[in-house]
């Protein structure tokens, strides 16, 4: 069948793969989008986490919590240039938007938009933005938010890591009101935070996994070409092995502690809660940013090097 030069820059865009890659990829997959990342992943030429590479947008993730500690936004608002970036001006948007985000507690980003918005009198969020278009003259956007509110004892903290381009929102829960205001609790706030910005974790544990997830991976190992010539029941036994440890990898509390890999992250936090004296601390949820994640620039010479690769 006839691959088309969308559909290479489609599965390209999608897995990270080269033109010839993703083109053989379609054509033995039948123009199936799906099947053919999968036999990238198989290959090992793409993962299901990377995108092509040509990311992109500027900007600032930031973050902003209450001062009780009960409640945190985190924004992600994106401009054109490195330069507006750390321009005052723009900052001190993203810092709007934050507060917005924060006492407003918006349902999306276009709720947001449509909201009375706290920075400019008798304006919306959006003819904020548009102000703020006009007088930088660059194209801003809010790309997206995150708001957490802790109904019961514990805290939501956040981090933001070099220069706003990794931002981290955490909520850790606890069974006392005392809890959140000890020290030891605080800085066991701060350890998870940023680990999970270092380790850019998935999910907090195997429970939050959808079993999709694990199909997946387990149909990409058992296509793996290492084991094409295994007897089936030692090739199961080997992919199970193998899901199990990327599952694991993928998840917060099993992850090695960035500050001592000797012990897990799961382990840091109960010996935090046996000093606390607390016995349910834990991580409830997490978001990590990571500035321009997903948004891909345009390249110069993409469209012909696409349109190469669909006439081979």
């Amino acid at each position: 069948m006839e691959i088309t030069a969308s559909q290479v820059k489609e599965l390209r865009e999608k897995t990270g793969a080269g033109m010839m890659d993703a083109k053989k990829a379609l054509v033995e997959a039948g123009g199936d989008m799906d099947k053919a990342a999968e036999l990238l992943r198989q290959k090992g030429i793409a993962t299901a986490e990377k995108k092509s590479g040509r990311t992109a947008a500027e900007g600032q993730v930031a973050s902003l919590i209450s001062a009780d500690g009960k409640a945190g936004a985190m924004v992600e608002v994106n401009c054109e240039t490195d330069f507006v970036a750390k321009g005052e001006a723009f900052l001190a948007m993203v810092g709007e938007v934050n507060q917005q985000v924060l006492e407003e507690a918006p349902a999306s980003v276009e709720a947001l938009l449509t909201q009375p918005s706290k920075a400019l009198a008798g304006s919306t969020v959006q003819q904020y933005v548009t102000e703020k278009i006009a007088a930088i003259r660059e194209n801003l956007s809010i790309r997206r938010f995150v708001r957490y509110q802790r109904e019961g004892h514990g805290a939501v903290h956040s981090y933001i890591h070099t220069g706003g381009r990794v931002g981290v929102l955490v909520e850790i829960q606890a069974s006392k009101p005392e809890t959140a205001g000890n020290e030891a609790f605080k800085q066991l706030l701060k350890d998870v935070a940023m680990q999970i910005a270092s380790a850019a974790p998935e999910f907090v544990t195997r429970a939050d996994i959808d079993p999709a997830v694990v199909e997946e991976e387990t149909r990409v190992e058992m296509g793996k070409e290492d084991l094409a010539n295994k007897p089936e029941e030692i090739r199961r036994k080997i992919v199970e092995g193998r899901v199990s440890k990327i599952l694991g990898q993928r998840c917060l509390i099993e992850q090695p502690f960035v500050k001592d890999p000797s012990q897990s992250v799961d382990d840091v936090i109960k010996a935090r809660a046996t000093e606390l004296g607390d016995p349910e601390v834990s991580v409830v949820r997490f978001t990590r940013y990571a500035l321009g994640e997903g948004i891909e620039k345009k390249e110069t010479n993409f469209a012909e090097e696409v349109a190469a690769a669909a006439r081979v």
